[in-house]
């Protein structure tokens, strides 16, 4: 029962969401509307679901192949096994977007669900959820929508239980890219929020 009732608040928020991100004002600096669409379409999800980036690369894995962040005390940052087992959601740590978008996308409902439930019983551990976009726009209108995009994963967090005083939400547009490639596939790994423990 306390599934079904889990179930059904992750659908809502996720409705809710949805109908958010439509209030985005684009910028002079972005592609004009036809090639924005064409951009929406031509994203690829392929292997989002299943715990990798759409280069193949492991969500919880640095760009090196190792595992950023984690300590001797098992798991990422000692925090448990769960965060270190590719099974679980946990290990998931990179939330990422579709071009010009705020919107949480299914695949990535479950990640937050369970880094929100985390935190619910984890009352002392912090969290920064770090924002970022592409290159394409002008970098105040990136700093805003990376901005748009943490407080997404934010707001679904905070409708789980998770206090304000747990999350802190920093945007870095364009400047920390994931990927430094000038293409598709390098721009769907710079459209993401970080998800970003803090040692307690």
């Amino acid at each position: 029962m306390k599934m079904t009732k889990k179930l059904v608040a992750l659908a809502i928020t996720a409705s809710l969401l949805s109908a958010c991100s439509s209030t985005e004002e684009k910028s002079g600096g972005l592609l004009d509307d036809n090639a924005a669409n064409t951009g929406n379409n031509a994203a690829s999800m392929t292997g989002y679901g299943d715990g990798t980036s759409p280069n193949g690369q492991q969500f919880g894995a640095d760009a090196n192949g190792g595992d950023a962040g984690y300590g001797a005390g098992g798991g990422y940052m000692g925090l448990g096994a769960a965060f270190s087992d590719p099974a679980n959601p946990l290990s998931t740590r990179t939330v990422y977007f579709m071009y010009d978008s705020s919107q949480v996308q299914q695949d990535f409902v479950r990640v937050i669900s369970a880094h929100a439930q985390y935190l619910v019983n984890h009352p002392a551990q912090r969290i920064i959820l770090e924002g970022h976009a592409d290159e394409r726009g002008s970098r105040e209108y990136n700093i805003a929508l990376g901005e748009q995009r943490a407080k997404s994963v934010l707001k679904m967090m905070k409708f789980q239980g998770v206090g304000t005083h747990q999350i802190e939400v920093v945007s870095y547009g364009e400047e920390k890219p994931d990927s430094d490639g000038i293409n598709e596939a390098s721009w769907q790994l710079n459209r993401r929020v970080e998800i970003s423990y803090q040692g307690r």
